[in-house]
């Protein structure tokens, strides 16, 4: 994702949500050849993975405010960190919402300081049946959505 002040992005991943930053790379060369001064920076996730991001100056990138629906990024945690994360957020004026019931995980929502949106979800006693692939008819859900906007020309 981009970024539109790495430290300001760190301060959020590092010092709030606690994933540490574990790589900084600086970009003076596009993989096509272009020349930029670019910085790509890292932070690790519990299982090993990351969630990165660049601050590129150079090129032209509108920040908005997206809703919740249009870009999210979820991470599970335990309802004490959760609980932590939400009265920490609030003394920091961090813009904060939840907790929400989803029926199978409980979510609350954070906003980064570029408008990202991170969801902090505790999974709930039925999470691995809800999500069990021949327990909850996704894909028919899904084929009844599709035939739903074709029939009212939602396409």
């Amino acid at each position: 994702m981009r970024c539109s002040d790495a430290e300001r992005t760190r301060q959020f991943y590092e010092d709030f949500l606690g994933l540490p930053l574990v790589h900084t790379l600086v970009i003076d060369q596009t993989k096509t050849g272009r020349t930029t001064k670019t910085l790509h920076i890292f932070f690790q996730l519990d299982d090993g993975s990351h969630l990165a991001f660049f601050e590129a100056p150079d090129l032209p990138f509108e920040f908005k405010q997206q809703h919740d629906f249009d870009l999210h990024t979820a991470l599970e945690v335990d309802i004490d960190t959760m609980k932590t994360k939400l009265k920490k957020a609030k003394s920091l004026g961090i813009e904060t919402r939840g907790i929400s019931d989803h029926r199978f995980i409980h979510s609350a929502y954070f906003r980064d300081p570029d408008g990202y949106i991170i969801e902090l979800s505790v999974k709930q006693e039925n999470h691995d049946q809800a999500l069990k692939r021949d327990n909850n008819e996704a894909r028919e859900k899904l084929n009844s959505w599709q035939a739903h906007k074709m029939n009212t020309n939602q396409l």
